[in-house]
This record gives structure tokens, C-alpha cells and sequence, in this order.
């Protein structure tokens, strides 16, 4: 079991900038279901296999997939421990946000369970006059 290291400011900038790409997001995606060889990965798309290898490996610079060898066949992982770590910083945040909003909700709760005054309407002004 690989164990990682908190993540850095240069591990979100790699992961990011890496996801930020819709074909990178998509092999992601692809590589969630299990293993693929570059061909695989590159059915899907209208661009060369050397594109895809590139797309790979920005990927694997950022530590979101790796390569091992099975005979002939390089098939390129999924790396979840990785992604694992970015969306726990992602949820520190958005559990900070979720906070917040529901102290939120809690005070307008209590603002509009507080007894209104009574409002003067024209009419009920109109009735005292007349009297």
C-alpha cells in the first residue's frame, strides 16, 4: 500500500491544470472503470495516439494515473489514493461553506419566527378616524 503525503500547493497545481483538460478529464473518467492500453484510451477520440500518450502523460506527471508492463501491453491506472487526496481538500472547503450556510439558515429561521408587529393597514387606519 502506497502511502501519500499530504497535498501541496505544486500537487493541486499539477492535478488541476492536468483535469482542466476535457480529453484528460474523459481518459480519467475511462480509467475509472479499470485499465486501458493507449489504444483503448484513444478509441473515443479524433486525435492521433501520440496525442493521447502526451495527454497520459501530463497526467502522470500530476500522479493522477500510472503505467505498468504486462508482457507486450503498458496499461495506464487509474491512481484513486491520488484523487482520494484531492478531493479531501476539496471537501475541507466545501464542509467550511456548508457551515456557514446552515448558521445562515439558521438565523432566518429565528428572524422570521420572531413575532411580527402588527402592520397598520390603510383600512384599519381609515376605521379609527372614522370612530
Amino acid at each position: 500500500m502506497m502511502i501519500l503525503s499530504p497535498v501541496s500547493d505544486a500537487d493541486l497545481d499539477r492535478a488541476f491544470a492536468a483535469l482542466a483538460d476535457p480529453v484528460r478529464r474523459a481518459i480519467v473518467a475511462r480509467l475509472s472503470r479499470g485499465a486501458a492500453t493507449v489504444n483503448e484510451l484513444a478509441e473515443p477520440f479524433e486525435i492521433s495516439k501520440q496525442a493521447v500518450s502526451r495527454h497520459i502523460q501530463v497526467l502522470e506527471q500530476a500522479g493522477l494515473v500510472s503505467r505498468t508492463r504486462d508482457a507486450q501491453r503498458r496499461p495506464v491506472h487509474l491512481e484513486a489514493a491520488r484523487l482520494e487526496l484531492l478531493t479531501a481538500w476539496i471537501d475541507r472547503y466545501r464542509l467550511a461553506a456548508e457551515q456557514r450556510f446552515r448558521s445562515l439558515d439558521a438565523v432566518l429561521e429565528r428572524t422570521t419566527a420572531a413575532p411580527a408587529t402588527p402592520a397598520t393597514t390603510p383600512n384599519s387606519t381609515e376605521k379609527e378616524q372614522q370612530s
